[in-house]
């Protein structure tokens, strides 16, 4: 390995080599350019040190975000950004900025969308997914039927347990259009015991069009309903979808118009905060 002598400039071909094998990209990168501006600014040798190391960590979230996102599963144009908040209620204009500040993953809470087809549950919930990420939180967003699969047949290959300690490394799991999906009784389980183990400890957002009087279709039983419900409302906050559907809107604008359009606008909620005393209605 080469040396150098004490009081002589070190070669920036070296220190470059020296940067790469520490795994500090941006050092190598922007060493000679800071070192440039250093001596042109009149920086101290801290200073010079503290940009570089600036540069280094910004990088280093940017990178951790964008792997975040692509291994989250979010649809990448579910965003804030494409939501019309002027669509929302005041109450909820208010709400949003809380639930994207990501708090309730701290202390294990649930994020709970209720709402007829249309309403725009799944735009809400990813929305806030995405500032999630972004706020360096680990994000699963899956279709409910699609992992109960992926539970089911971890189960049956005696591998649950491993899958639920992968799933338990996201600070909240999405799962999407959990009342689509009239599940087994084997299904059933499965789902039952992903949240029994999130419970008080990791965080779920569920989107469902089917009111809680109506679970008794997903979990086929009154006392594991009853049970899958106390756990998920004990800490939560539930979002109620009203209005009018969305996507009939956008339907009947297009066919006036005599032009085909996919285009989905962002959704309006209505809050039911506090204590969970009572059923939450998805009806508007």
């Amino acid at each position: 390995m080469s040396t150098t002598t004490v009081g002589e400039p070190p070669r920036a071909e070296s220190l470059i080599l020296f940067l790469r094998a520490l795994k500090l990209p941006m050092f190598a990168r922007y060493a000679e350019e800071m070192a440039r501006r250093a001596e042109k600014g009149g920086w101290s040798f801290g200073q010079y040190l503290h940009h570089l190391a600036e540069l280094e960590v910004e990088e280093r979230r940017r990178r951790r975000v964008e792997r975040h996102l692509k291994e989250s599963g979010l649809p990448r144009e579910k965003t804030l950004t494409t939501l019309t908040r002027t669509r929302l209620p005041t109450k909820v204009a208010k709400m949003l900025p809380t639930l994207c500040e990501g708090g309730f993953l701290e202390r294990g809470d649930n994020v709970l969308a209720f709402g007829l087809p249309g309403r725009g549950k799944t735009h809400v919930v990813c929305a806030i997914g995405h500032e999630l990420v972004q706020r360096g939180h680990r994000v699963l967003f899956v279709a409910t039927y699609a992992l109960v699969q992926r539970l089911r047949a971890t189960k049956r290959d005696l591998l649950l347990e491993k899958e639920l300690a992968v799933l338990d490394r996201y600070d909240v799991v999405i799962l999407d259009d959990i009342g689509y999906v009239q599940q087994s009784r084997e299904e059933m389980e499965v789902l039952f015991t992903l949240l029994a183990e999130r419970y008080e400890r990791r965080s779920v957002m569920i989107t469902s069009n089917v009111v809680f009087s109506q679970w008794d279709r997903i979990f086929k039983d009154p006392m594991t309903t009853a049970a899958a419900i106390d756990r998920l409302v004990h800490h939560s906050v539930i979002l109620e979808m009203t209005g009018p559907s969305l996507r009939a809107e956008v339907a009947d604008k297009a066919s006036k118009q005599g032009a085909v359009t996919t285009a989905v606008p962002s959704d309006v909620i209505t809050p039911a905060t506090g204590t969970v005393t009572k059923e939450v209605d998805g009806k508007s």
